[in-house]
């Protein structure tokens, strides 16, 4: 077994130790009331877009998510989160710099002595979560069970879930798939980017994301027989018929979102392994993009 598929793997008895930090993860990832940013580059912008959904959907203030190499300060928080697995992300580290004065800083990593440390006053550290692996997996997935714990829900179904995700038959032979097309709703929007991210990293293939509704407004039309659409969360079922009338086929199951990303990252290396690639080699890639 590779290490992505080992870390894959990993995931329930690793969420299992985020589940644990819930109360530093409810005083860190932000008080309520407060307006909240949350940052990152490639994974972490999408667990950011989750975390904000997550946040403002629970009731606990107005949140925003941005990709940190488009961060400019024009607008007043409270409180920045820089989600970032390494500490060292170039993009990340700039936008920390840029933060006005008065604003709490807040790092969301695995690593510590890094410099991030510098830049920020509070850090949630998941170093138990940490990879050897460039694709990420695990960390994201440990950031968001930390999150909805702290924010008031019960994850034990979904680690059970998570259990299941690791066990349970793949929704497709990656043979037969050339296209991938995720969807979600809510903050499972950012769980689709997430998993088509995965496709592309691991496996070089192509892979799109979209809120859910927004598929049948354009995307739908490269769709054929060798498509998958694969849904996260609580997508109206009417869009696998959209899926379905293109020649694709659909997927979606009863699991906690967070175990159908479990089940689309196995696919991911699924499909990697067909194509003849090492998802721990993957094209152009490192752990942390920093720049000269």
């Amino acid at each position: 077994m590779d290490a992505t598929a080992r870390e894959i793997a990993s995931q329930p008895d690793v969420w299992g130790r985020g589940l644990a930090l819930a109360d530093e993860a409810r005083s860190l990832l932000a008080e309520p009331g407060e307006r909240t940013l949350y940052l990152g580059c490639g994974t972490s912008w999408f667990v950011a877009q989750s975390l904000a959904e997550l946040r403002e959907s629970a009731g606990l203030g107005e949140s925003d998510a941005v990709c940190a190499s488009e961060y400019v300060p024009r607008r007043r928080y409270d409180r920045v989160v820089a989600i970032t697995r390494s500490g060292t992300s170039t993009e990340v580290l700039e936008a920390l710099r840029a933060v006005p004065t008065g604003t709490k800083r807040v790092a969301v990593t695995a690593v510590s002595g890094e410099a991030v440390d510098d830049l920020v006053d509070a850090r949630l550290l998941l170093d138990f979560a940490d990879e050897t692996s460039v694709v990420q997996t695990r960390f994201p997935t440990t950031v968001l069970a930390a999150a909805r714990t702290a924010w008031g829900e019960d994850l034990t179904a979904a680690v059970a879930d998570g259990r299941e995700a690791l066990t349970c038959d793949l929704p497709a032979d990656p043979a037969s798939v050339d296209h991938l097309v995720f969807l979600g709703t809510g903050w499972t929007v950012g769980l689709a980017h997430e998993a088509a991210l995965k496709v592309r990293e691991a496996a070089q293939a192509w892979s799109e994301s979209y809120p859910a509704r927004d598929y049948r407004h354009g995307p739908v039309a490269v769709a054929g027989p060798r498509s998958l659409v694969w849904s996260f969360g609580a997508v109206p079922e009417s869009l696998d018929d959209v899926a379905r009338s293109a020649g694709a086929a659909a997927y979606r199951d009863a699991r906690d979102p967070l175990a159908q990303l479990v089940l689309a990252q196995r696919f991911a290396v699924a499909l990697a392994a067909h194509r003849g690639l090492d998802p721990d080699q993957p094209r152009l890639l490192t752990r942390s993009v920093v720049l000269a």
